[in-house]
């Protein structure tokens, strides 16, 4: 594990602040839902991803998982789908 050297102390609400350096190397903005983890006796944040449709971001709804782990929507399939029709139907061209 790599220490950042940065030290924060915990207020009377038990929240502490995440440096600006680290919201900006981890792409943390305002508003970002932050998971925390516990392993032994660390506390581990992370940015929050649900994991939804690869292209759409959705994920409520029918997600099918695929090979390598990749979820998608059925409206994110369509849109490949389309997608793969026009690069065959432009590479056809050629």
């Amino acid at each position: 594990m790599k220490s950042t050297g940065l030290v924060r102390k915990v207020d009377d609400l038990g929240r502490i602040v995440l440096p600006k350096e680290l919201r900006d190397v981890f792409n943390i903005e305002q508003k970002d839902s932050i998971e925390i983890f516990r392993e032994d006796e660390m506390i581990i944040l992370r940015k929050y991803k649900p994991e939804g449709c690869i292209i759409t971001g959705e994920w409520s709804g029918q997600i099918m998982n695929l090979s390598g782990g990749i979820k998608l929507s059925y409206e994110g399939a369509e849109i490949i789908s389309q997608e793969i029709k026009e690069k065959l139907k432009s590479d056809s061209l050629r």
